[in-house]
């Protein structure tokens, strides 16, 4: 009995600590190993012995079982509660979930709230059988390529890069769109009796959707901002307000064998008042025609400019084969169940519709879009190729299409070629300069991948505009903090700070934010023992934040006490060399001087040969700074000289690098050259600079 009830008492102490740490998504076998006093092969034994799983699924069951337990006893959205139990990709928790219950969480809630409405009726106890589950929860991910839980995923590696300082404010975030030419197009009701035409009326929405988001002088909100408004109460008053915009467009469809009912109205949302209403009945042949005279009257009432390349657009046809069209619509229909089984069923549809018309470029850029998504959280990628043809064919049938360009550009982001990426989804903006998907890949790519900390800030101030109302308060709070982070970087404290407290109001526990404040709260005051010490009272809350920890580290290191510095740099490189991470690889020549300094030489060169190799490698517009650094290391002050003289003439770098520049050691030995002062004082103008033109750029925009 004391055996068993020594196992019994280990699970339940893992489980408890695991809880403790249920919304740290970096909480795994080695932390929880920590905590336990084991080692890691240990406590892989022992729960492998007691459970017959992997430690690893033992944690992740762990959590999926507290998410069904607030699905329960709260109204968190699943997305809110995938984060709060520490899944940073929401598709990735529902198929998890559906994997371990055998059902997915918008399933688990209704069947929660049959059986809680059950039991309410007839006051009675016991066990009860739930109704059959018909509708699943829907939300439309795929179908707008959004990328918020993306830009969630990598925000721990965004955060590391922020800057700023105070200067002029920028008006609040109502305020800085332009109401005049802002339109949302609601959700249409299906008026037939057969619930299997949504598919067939919701493809109406969508490509009145997609002709009006064509136009660059509208400001058209994403199918995922609206998609909440379907069986909405709301007054048009009170949708208008949320999404921001002046026009709504309502609409309902009907398909009776080859003819279509479609009933549609503009709605003039500040007076509450139609301005332009029709009914249209057509044969099914007629749809296309339909749709673009639909785009063509609602451009026409509010006095919208249209280009002739943008009607060119609209009147394009997709196909001529209605069949092929039907069946795309379906896979699109598909695609909004967001599961691997949904996108699988997706493809199937997308292909059907190629064998009625090859040449359907479409459901060709379609199939590409899909199986990128299937392949998302791979690490090793299996369908590159199969990306790779179907945008190929896309483009080659239609070179002018927004999604044949984005599927081309997601190809290209599968196989790490961000460069290459970012023309293709630059073009497809002008084809479609109100697509959301696009801007927010656009935002991200800018943050990290090829840093531009300028479009970085225009393409989140514009992802803000056209997609805020399409995220629950989790993904609200990441958007608003990515929002803040490029503020920051680009000078704009006030602004940042703006932000940082939107994030905080809709997600006060929001594991990232509090790093952000502490880099603001230093941008303000450059107050380094400060800053130092409110970091290291983060990192205490969590010790497995390596980002912090590096920082930390790092501001050791600008105050030259490198014993403080060695403490987190080891502890840093220790759970690397464990978790074979390879991340922070520019900080390698500031961790081989720590270690330098303490008499730790045996992996001295290691360091410094890493970051040679980093330099050599870098291709973003940092790398004459950290050539610099490294040539100041090897003692030739000329040549760093030389390369800093280079990175004045770059732009839209962050302001970190004016905070920070001067605060690190090795620029001590340069500061009594002759150009030194000069180069300096280059680099702080060039970034005002391209802060007050960068202004000027927001307000022409209407971004600001």
């Amino acid at each position: 009995m004391s055996n068993i009830s020594h196992q019994e008492k280990f699970i339940e102490q893992a489980q408890s600590l695991i809880l403790e740490n249920i919304s740290n998504e970096q909480f795994g076998v080695s932390e929880l190993a920590d905590l336990m006093n084991m080692s890691r092969s240990n406590l892989l034994r022992k729960i492998k012995k007691q459970t017959q799983g992997s430690a690893s699924q033992f944690i992740r069951e762990v959590r999926l079982q507290k998410g069904m337990t607030m699905l329960k006893e709260t109204e968190l959205t699943v997305s809110e509660i995938s984060y709060e139990v520490g899944f940073s990709n929401n598709s990735y928790f529902i198929k998890c979930f559906k994997d371990y219950y055998g059902y997915s969480p918008g399933e688990a809630r209704k069947k929660i709230g049959e059986q809680t409405e059950f039991e309410d009726e007839f006051k009675v106890e016991g066990n009860h059988q739930n109704t059959e589950i018909i509708e699943v929860t829907k939300k439309v991910f795929f179908q707008q390529y959004r990328i918020q839980i993306i830009v969630g995923m990598v925000l721990v590696i965004v955060l590391v890069l922020f800057l700023l300082l105070p200067k002029e404010t920028i008006n609040s975030e109502k305020n800085v769109v332009n109401l005049k030419k802002s339109i949302a197009v609601l959700p249409f009701k299906n008026m037939s009796s057969d619930s299997d035409n949504l598919y067939f009326v919701n493809g109406l929405m969508e490509s009145t959707l997609n002709n009006l988001q064509k136009i660059e002088d509208l400001r058209v909100i994403s199918r995922t901002s609206v998609e909440k408004y379907r069986n909405t109460n709301k007054t048009v008053s009170e949708i208008a307000d949320e999404l921001n915009v002046n026009y709504l467009i309502e609409g309902s469809g009907q398909r009776v064998d080859d003819q279509v009912v479609l009933n549609i109205q503009l709605i003039d949302a500040l007076n509450d008042t139609p301005i332009w209403a029709q009914q249209y009945n057509h044969k099914t042949e007629d749809i296309f025609s339909v749709q673009n005279g639909v785009a063509k009257k609602i451009t026409e009432s509010i006095k919208a400019t249209v280009t002739p390349a943008e009607i060119q657009q609209i009147d394009k046809k997709p196909t001529e084969n209605l069949l092929a069209y039907d069946y795309y619509l379906k896979g699109l229909e598909s695609l909004q169940e967001e599961t691997k089984e949904s996108l699988e069923s997706a493809i199937a549809l997308f292909e059907k519709a190629i064998e009625q018309d090859t040449e359907f470029a479409l459901a060709y850029s379609q199939i590409a879009i899909t199986y990128y998504y299937l392949d998302l959280n791979q690490a090793e990628k299996r369908y590159t190729d199969i990306i790779n043809n179907n945008a190929d064919k896309a483009l080659l049938y239609d070179s002018k299409s927004a999604k044949s360009l984005i599927a081309k550009a997601l190809y290209y982001i599968n196989v790490n070629e961000y460069r290459l990426a970012i023309p293709h989804l630059e073009k497809a903006l002008e084809y479609n300069p109100n697509s959301s998907s696009v801007v927010q890949i656009l935002a991200d790519l800018y943050s990290r991948a090829t840093p531009d900390t300028g479009k970085y800030l225009q393409y989140a101030l514009k992802g803000l505009q056209l997609d805020i109302e399409a995220n629950d308060s989790i993904n609200k709070s990441f958007m608003y903090l990515a929002l803040s982070n490029a503020f920051v970087q680009n000078g704009f404290t006030d602004e940042a700070q703006k932000y940082l407290k939107l994030s905080l109001d809709y997600n006060p526990q929001n594991y990232y934010a509090p790093f952000l404040k502490v880099f603001i709260q230093y941008a303000q005051h450059q107050n380094i023992e400060k800053a130092t010490d409110a970091l290291v009272k983060l990192w205490k809350k969590d010790t497995t934040r390596l980002d912090i920890m590096q920082e930390v580290a790092k501001f050791y290191y600008f105050q030259e006490k490198y014993d403080s510095a060695y403490y987190y740099y080891d502890k840093f490189e220790k759970i690397k060399e464990i978790n074979e991470f390879n991340v922070y690889p520019q900080e390698n020549l500031k961790i081989g001087i720590v270690y330098d300094k303490m008499d730790f030489h045996e992996k001295v060169e290691d360091f410094y040969r890493a970051y040679a190799e980093y330099c050599e490698n870098d291709q973003s517009i940092y790398q004459p700074l950290s050539l610099a650094m490294k040539y100041l290391h090897d003692g030739n002050q000329n040549r760093a000289i030389e390369q800093l003289k280079l990175f004045a003439t770059k732009n839209n770098y962050q302001y970190w690098v004016l905070l920070f520049l001067e605060e690190d050691p090795l620029l001590k030995s340069l500061k009594h050259h002759p150009d030194y002062d000069e180069v300096i004082q280059k680099i702080k103008d060039r970034f005002w600079e391209n802060h007050n033109q960068l202004k000027i750029s927001l307000k022409d925009k209407k971004l600001i």
